[in-house]
């Protein structure tokens, strides 16, 4: 039995109708003189169907010789009048289309005061996150400079006076320095303030020193260089500075030597109903 084999063969065809950037189109390779063939008009207005009367018939011929004599042999080629392919064409420019807008009516708010309202809730809404956000940074930013643990710790020291008798001295630690407390006598007392003050090289009297007489209460830095003076000693009985030799009285005022200030009264409170001093 015969096998029959089929086989397409693909044809490429040249481009007939191109469209220019502005749309408009252009066909270089159309003739728009061309007519269709008899009976296949299709009404675009290119004329009467018919053989093609723009192109002239090409002729042919030749002689030649033969036994018989010159024999004349003239050949016509008439255009071809049929159409294998028809091209349309159309010289009207392109109509674009204005691009398709989707509908939004049906999202729109059906009154305005309610997208105001959203929108003012919104706005007031992202305010008080800024806020909260904005003090929580500062207040973090304000904890990172205050001072630590161990530096409150020793900004208040509490002593019991009860520890103290009369007559002695104590010294305590506060922020880096020595504190002297003196719990003094009668005699002391009066001793310090029968001193003629005003005549002193830094006028101060005892009164302004101390808030309960028997509690006197100083730092224990000379004002010279920053010695620590010694207690129950010197020329007045008071504290003595043995590096430069200054001599301060029992109200811890300056009487003799290179210091040129009183010993420094810190801030204190004393509660008489607890017998407690807090320094600081």
């Amino acid at each position: 039995m015969a096998t029959v084999h089929l086989s397409k063969k693909a044809v490429t065809i040249p481009t007939t109708v191109r469209t220019l950037s502005s749309g408009v189109p252009v066909a270089p390779l159309v003739n728009l003189a061309a007519r269709g063939s008899a009976g296949s008009g299709h009404g675009h207005g290119h004329g009467a169907s018919g053989p093609r009367s723009d192109v002239p018939p090409r002729w042919a011929g030749g002689v030649s010789r033969t036994s018989s004599g010159l024999l004349s042999k003239t050949f016509a080629y008439p255009p071809v009048t049929g159409i294998h392919q028809k091209s349309l064409l159309h010289t009207s420019a392109v109509v674009r289309d204005a691009p398709q807008v989707p509908d939004f009516s049906k999202y729109e708010a059906k009154d305005p005061a309610t997208n105001r309202g959203l929108a003012y809730l919104m706005i007031g809404s992202l305010g008080l996150l800024s806020a909260s956000a904005a003090k929580s940074t500062v207040t973090e930013f304000l904890a990172t400079m205050a001072a630590s643990a161990d530096v409150l710790a020793m900004a208040k020291v509490e002593l019991d006076l009860a520890s103290i008798p009369e007559g002695k001295n104590a010294i305590i630690k506060w922020r880096g320095k020595p504190v002297f407390i003196r719990h003094r006598t009668p005699d002391e007392i009066e001793e310090a303030r029968n001193t003629d003050w005003k005549s002193l090289r830094d006028p101060e009297s005892d009164e302004a020193r101390t808030k309960k007489p028997e509690w006197l209460v100083m730092l224990g830095v000379c004002t010279h260089l920053g010695c620590v003076p010694i207690g129950e000693a010197g020329d007045y009985g008071g504290w003595f500075c043995p590096c430069h030799g200054s001599h301060y009285d029992i109200s811890g005022r300056i009487r003799k030597g290179p210091a040129p200030l009183n010993l420094e009264v810190p801030q204190y409170d004393i509660n008489e109903a607890e017998g407690k001093m807090t320094i600081g």
